[in-house]
């Protein structure tokens, strides 16, 4: 159940939903049930497979930039739009980052960056994040 928990928060904390897995992660490291290869494997899969509905729904989201309820400006897109051509691909590596690290791998998709590419890059970003959040537990 906890390792669902986990992976739960780690999904969820990659979409656009507040959530803290770093918080959940650093619970269970501190119960010792688990190793934590195994907990930093678990976050990192759930975080990395929230980025890649971001990704799917970048590329659906266009369909429906003119709704009444769309939630972004379409000034606000081309701004952000701009920023990921600007940067390219290397900003997917602050796709861990809160706030903008969300945004960037929907842009991602609406910009028909490469899959594999995309996954590469989320998955350096994601691992790294949870091995230092691991690291910085381990040196206290």
């Amino acid at each position: 159940m906890s390792l669902l928990l986990l992976f739960l928060s780690a999904f969820g904390a990659a979409t656009l939903l507040p959530l803290q897995s770093e918080a959940v992660l650093l619970g269970l490291l501190m119960k010792g049930n688990y190793s934590a290869a195994l907990l930093i494997a678990v976050a990192s899969l759930g975080n990395i497979l929230g980025s890649c509905v971001n990704w799917y729904l970048g590329l659906k989201i266009e369909h429906y930039k003119n709704k009444k309820w769309f939630p972004v400006s379409e000034d606000k897109m081309l701004k952000a739009q701009e920023t990921y051509q600007k940067y390219g691909y290397w900003s997917l590596l602050l796709s861990w980052v809160p706030i903008i690290g969300d945004p960037v791998t929907l842009i991602a998709g609406l910009l028909k960056e490469n899959f594999a590419r995309f996954l590469l890059m989320v998955s350096v970003a994601k691992i790294g994040r949870y091995l230092f959040v691991y690291a910085a537990f381990a040196m206290f």
